[in-house]
């Protein structure tokens, strides 16, 4: 049809309600039949009162036959609309006594109800049919669980209640533009998807239902773009030579896509990704999960954001809601800080220690009665029996957390070598020392101790999350048997070979409930995530559970649950190197009052130079023994120190230090060259002690 015949058309009124309108929404289809003389709106026809569908679908109009069409037609023509009092009301209320009749488009207007359901009955305004629902407060309003827009909990004409969710109210225009695109396979509740009952009543309310598919599963090609699997290479650097979408399975030029977006991939090589590794993220979707930093594990290789070409589209797309949501961020001074709150500063708790059995001794402080984490702790170390009263000396708490988190990381209840998980040591778990081990870091990271930096990533997702969702990695096998295990199955390249392996390994797999069936090469990956889970942390789970019920002292677990990028890198890393710009920054200065102000700078310039010195290497002492010497630890713990360390010059002669106050007392020189030697004496002399 040309566009000026379909204008033509478009124009002439329906024969039965003569209107032009032309809304399908509200009237049905309007169409022009040329050859039969007719022009009809759907709905004006469908719930004729005097017509019935006597033809096939094919048919005549919609299968009503034309010469029926015709006598409906001339009927109407009898009968005055009770509306607009015009002829032409084809259209009458099925109630017996109730005379009136109208049209279509006015029986809308005065709020008639038409059911599209069996004999295409029909109800005036005073007849029509109402829900029956308690009633709500007067002045209550609740939104419409399509467009949320409010709406006034009354039955209505306009207003529509859920049969089977009481509290889901509907705008009945929003309902019927709902019905239209879903069509009769997916229109249901929106709030509990139920969709029998709901369509009985929305018929039985007037709201038309098509008997077709959704509207979005009739576009054509709606879904082509998701037979289309990414296979591009989206590194800032791609060693590929054969180019950024070549994809060899198998291989180092094996493309993998980010397991959380999908939208993204890279080549094996590109990434560095090792043989076992089946899993990767993308820049981007590191940035929304919880870990904060770069993360050590190989499987992690995109380090920039990509230059990704876009995915092709047929439609635009909106952006994903909850991918704009960011982990909660609060500093980890602040945090310390919030906890450190709980310390009772006006009571003291005596730990007293002994040097050559200091776990033992240390463990018995910390179970004895008085022994409390929110009092303020004092340490006493001795040489002998800590009860003897031979002049115990008296260690900063920093120093001696310090001392305690090393014979930790090198104890039995971790292994590892650089990064360590929880191991399995019955006698350690008998005598609940996990338990002691969880809270003893607890403790020392609130009262001022040193970062452990010895947590492995998994560790410490078993800590931040449930340790079912987290996936170990090979790095986390300390025993070289399963280690080797792992990597024989990893190895097979044949179904032959894979259960040839298993057969090897039978025993351990039958013991560790680990044993399946495979059917191809690809299960093999599927193996090596359950002997992994297993070995790292179901093995593990009571010793594990032991361990973090010690964390939750003072609440330091429930904080590294509610921030996780705040504590990952003061577990899971050593402390940063220090530089001389730290040290000038974390030591005020203090002076005799005595001391001119001319030598005041001079001096001051004296330690400045040193500190510089001591970075570059031509100093004897590097810059964390000299923070050794001043407090006993040689980084700054994650907490900050108490008190604030302090160089303070008066009339002495060589420097000491005080490491309970974090100061050192320096003598006013006459120039750096004694300085220097002073302090690389002092500070070598107390290395030796």
């Amino acid at each position: 049809m040309s566009n000026s015949s379909l204008s033509a058309s478009q124009s002439l009124p329906c024969v039965l309600c003569g209107r032009q309108d032309d809304c399908p929404e509200k009237f049905g289809e309007k169409k022009t039949y040329s050859e039969h003389d007719l022009t009809l709106h759907y709905y004006c026809l469908l719930m004729s009162s005097g017509i019935w569908q006597r033809g096939e679908e094919d048919e005549g109009v919609y299968g009503f036959l034309v010469s029926d069409i015709k006598k409906e037609i001339t009927r109407a023509r009898r009968l005055r609309c009770s509306v607009c009092k015009m002829t032409g009301a084809s259209i009458g209320c099925v109630i017996p006594r109730c005379k009136r009749s109208y049209h279509y488009p006015c029986g809308v207007e005065r709020k008639c109800i038409f059911q599209f359901t069996e004999s295409f009955r029909t109800y005036c305004w005073d007849h029509r049919p109402v829900q029956n629902v308690p009633l709500m407060e007067k002045d209550s309003s609740l939104p419409c669980t399509i467009c949320l827009e409010p709406v006034e909990p009354r039955p209505s004409y306009d207003v529509l209640c859920s049969p089977c969710c009481k509290t889901a109210w509907l705008h009945r225009e929003c309902l019927q533009y709902q019905a239209l695109s879903a069509g009769l396979f997916f229109f249901r509740c929106s709030m509990c998807n139920n969709k029998d009952k709901f369509q009985r009543e929305m018929l039985r309310m007037g709201i038309h239902i098509p008997e077709r598919d959704a509207s979005w599963e009739l576009e054509e090609n709606a879904f082509q773009e998701l037979l289309v699997r990414y296979q591009r290479c989206d590194v800032r650097k791609c060693y590929c030579r054969s180019g950024r979408e070549y994809n060899e399975p198998d291989s180092e030029w094996e493309i993998f896509l980010c397991q959380c977006c999908g939208s993204s991939g890279t080549h094996r090589a590109c990434s560095s990704l090792q043989q076992l590794v089946q899993s990767w993220e993308c820049s981007e979707c590191q940035s929304i999960v919880y870990t904060p930093g770069k993360d050590k594990r190989s499987h992690l290789g995109v380090e920039q954001p990509s230059p990704k070409c876009p995915r092709p589209s047929t439609s635009p797309r909106s952006k994903v809601q909850f991918r704009q949501i960011q982990p909660r961020i609060m500093p980890l001074v602040d945090i310390l800080q919030e906890l450190r709150q709980q310390i009772n500063r006006d009571s003291v708790c005596t730990l007293c220690v002994k040097k050559r059995s200091f776990w033992s001794t240390s463990v018995k402080g910390f179970r004895k009665g008085s022994f409390s984490p929110s009092r303020t702790l004092q340490v006493k170390f001795t040489e002998s029996n800590p009860r003897d009263a031979n002049l115990p000396q008296q260690m900063p708490v920093a120093e001696f957390f310090k001392l305690l988190l090393s014979t930790l990381e090198n104890s039995s209840l971790f292994e590892g070598s650089e990064h360590k998980n929880i191991s399995l040591n019955l006698d350690a778990q008998s005598d609940n020392l996990y338990y002691e081990a969880g809270r003893m870091i607890a403790v020392s990271l609130v009262h001022g101790g040193p970062a452990p930096g010895f947590f492995s990533h998994t560790l410490f997702s078993c800590l931040a999350n449930e340790p079912q969702h987290v996936q170990p990695v090979l790095e986390d096998v300390a025993d070289p048997n399963v280690a080797q295990a792992i990597l024989t199955i990893q190895s097979c390249r044949t179904i032959a070979k894979l259960k040839s392996v298993i057969i090897n390994y039978l025993d351990y797999l039958l013991e560790t409930d680990n044993l399946q069936l495979v059917q191809s090469v690809s299960d093999k990956f599927l193996l090596i995530k359950q002997i992994l889970a297993h070995h790292v942390i179901r093995r593990v789970q009571a010793p594990l559970e032991s361990f973090k019920e010690g964390m939750k002292t003072l609440g330091v677990l429930e904080k590294i649950q509610a921030y996780p990028s705040s504590f990952w890198s003061i577990l899971c890393l050593k402390p940063e190197k220090l530089t001389s710009k730290i040290m000038l920054d974390l030591f005020t200065i203090k002076f005799n009052i005595h001391i001119c102000p001319d030598k005041r700078n001079e001096v001051t310039s004296f330690w400045a130079d040193y500190l510089e010195d001591s970075e570059e290497g031509t100093a004897a002492n590097s810059l964390e023994e000299i923070l050794r010497f001043a407090t006993g630890l040689d980084s700054i713990p994650p907490a900050g120190f108490e008190p604030q360390p302090c160089i303070e010059f008066s009339n002495g002669t060589v420097p000491t230090s005080r490491k309970w106050a974090n100061c050192i007392h320096l003598p006013v020189f006459s120039n750096y060259s004694e300085f220097q030697r002073s302090m690389d004496q002092a500070i070598g002399a107390s290395r030796i002690a």
